[in-house]
């Protein structure tokens, strides 16, 4: 039964106090989603079209057949093992190219997959104020204070002081002449107020076409922008938060973008780009490309105990094709076309930049690290070696040995974050 003239949630119908983003009894979100439809924009003007988390078919199986042109390009003019990975490439995308042919006979048009980003930690008694999951008898939200227990009337306690305990790595690897990824872990301000810690990991792309340059100037764009726009207004919420943070990025693109087009000799230069603002209790994220961020906590992160979770989406074809079921997450860690970006940062004068907010508490952990980690390192052995090895340096150091010992076939950059209660830092 809902008062009148109260907001009622939209799922089970349950009276919601006011300003409440998410219900009290389901944890629904108060205000059904009004997201349009989406496009993902690859190159060569091909397009998939999401709409209402549906893929259209027809559409990726034209995508598809595109990447059997190119590796079969590739195969007539590569030879040793370079003709051994377009062969490799051409027949994982013909065993695609036939499940797709054979839905679409069956008269299937669509496919459902995932969203846009992946869930983020759970917990069994939802905030009516901020949407933050807590433990079943805390008596306060511990993101914003807020009495979880209805008719409790009492000031929220305030949260024990924490800092963050940071460092940061990266390593041009085995085989790659020339590092081309750019990482920034600092203290980050706006006139004389403190803002937070700024953690950036930008993976440069195009070889002889300057990604090292590509991904230098995006962070050096990036910290301006940032630094521009918190002089002018402070973020009141994470809804502004993403905003600033999205048109910071959208600028760093424009500067890659235009510098690409300017010099022929950096043609088709690029970058990732992963960001995060950590302030006192809050994490705000950025994301283009195939970088990656993972939330970290050793008491556990989602329902079922897991100790991390990857909180950005790898806008890779190959992502895709296992959001959708037709690639296992083993074969993408292996598959030829596993680095093929459909997004990234002077491709295109415009792009979509993913952003989100992450509470934190004691004992979380963030690591921001390019794909030269995870080529060589499991999600699951990452999240062991840095929850075990209390100092955030030697676990930097001991990821990068790791990555090279399995070949380091490209570069590696780490940046770590631990939130420890002030007590505990030196």
């Amino acid at each position: 039964m809902t008062l009148q003239g109260s907001p009622a949630c939209p799922i089970c119908g349950a009276s919601l106090p006011p300003g409440a983003r998410f219900c009290v009894r389901c944890g629904a979100p108060a205000v059904p989603s009004t997201a349009n439809a989406d496009e993902i924009a690859l190159p060569g003007g091909q397009g998939v079209h999401l709409s209402a988390g549906a893929l259209s078919l027809r559409e990726l199986l034209a995508v598809v057949e595109s990447g059997v042109f190119y590796w079969r390009q590739r195969l007539e003019r590569a030879d040793g093992v370079a003709r051994e990975q377009a062969a490799a490439a051409i027949k994982d995308l013909s065993q695609i190219l036939d499940n797709l042919a054979i839905q679409i006979a069956q008269g299937r048009e669509t496919i459902r997959i995932t969203g846009r980003l992946p869930p983020q930690r759970r917990a069994p008694r939802p905030c009516p104020l901020c949407g933050r999951g807590n433990r079943q008898a805390a008596r306060y939200c511990m993101a914003c204070g807020a009495p979880l227990h209805p008719g409790r009337r009492s000031e929220p306690r305030p949260l024990p002081p924490r800092r963050l305990a940071v460092a940061a790595r990266t390593d041009r690897g085995v085989t790659r002449p020339v590092n081309e990824d750019t990482i920034y872990a600092g203290e980050f301000t706006a006139g004389a107020s403190r803002i937070g810690t700024l953690l950036v990991v930008a993976d440069g792309m195009g070889g002889h076409q300057a990604g090292d340059v590509a991904s230098s100037l995006a962070v050096a764009t990036l910290k301006y922008a940032l630094t521009d726009a918190l002089n002018a207004s402070f973020p009141e919420d994470d809804q502004a938060w993403h905003a600033l943070l999205r048109g910071a990025v959208q600028e760093a693109n424009r500067q890659v973008y235009a510098h690409a087009r300017a010099d022929a000799a950096r043609r088709g230069m690029g970058t990732t780009l992963t960001i995060a603002v950590v302030t006192e209790t809050r994490a705000h994220l950025a994301h283009v490309g195939d970088s990656r961020a993972y939330l970290l906590n050793p008491a556990g992160i989602t329902g079922e105990g897991s100790i991390w979770t990857q909180l950005t989406l790898d806008h890779t074809l190959v992502a895709r094709l296992v959001d959708i079921g037709q690639l296992t997450p083993e074969q993408a860690r292996v598959h030829p076309q596993r680095h093929m970006l459909y997004r990234s940062l002077g491709t295109d004068p415009v792009i979509e930049v993913d952003a989100l907010s992450q509470a934190l508490a004691a004992g979380d952990v963030l690591v921001l690290c390019s794909d030269g980690l995870v080529n060589h390192v499991d999600d699951s052995e990452l999240a062991r070696i840095v929850l075990e090895m209390p100092d955030e340096d030697l676990a930097c150091e001991r990821l990068i040995a790791l990555a090279n010992e399995r070949g380091g076939q490209d570069n590696i950059s780490v940046v770590i974050a631990r939130v420890r209660r002030a007590e505990a830092v030196a």
